[in-house]
């Protein structure tokens, strides 16, 4: 069985990787706000996943302040993708039958 990658197991880094995944490119304070983190805690986790290579950086200048934007590398994609395989293999998601809520044929909650 594939291991899960350690990096993109911590819950935001997920979330990071998937929202740029789907972005393309945010800001800080747009990442800060769509995942509802503190600075620290955000700058922490992004200076992980830019460190691996999954998570690149661009300054963008301009009148007033210069303004960082992060975007997904191809690196970054590719241990996305393999880590959402990976989490597929462990989940039976082809045996739950959605229309008739039942998973394995047991009844699931909700």
């Amino acid at each position: 069985m594939e291991a899960l990658d350690p990096l993109l197991h911590q819950p935001l880094r997920t979330q990071l990787a998937a929202f740029l995944a789907g972005a393309g490119e945010a800001s800080f304070t747009e990442l800060k706000r769509n995942l509802q983190v503190s600075d620290g805690n955000l700058e922490s986790h992004l200076k992980k996943l830019i460190a691996a290579d999954y998570v690149s950086l661009r300054r963008i200048e301009g009148p007033g302040r210069a303004q960082t934007s992060y975007s997904l590398t191809p690196t970054g994609l590719d241990a996305l993708q393999r880590y959402i395989k990976a989490l597929q293999k462990l989940l039976p998601l082809g045996d739950r039958d959605a229309a008739e809520g039942t998973w394995n044929g047991q009844a699931t909650a909700g």
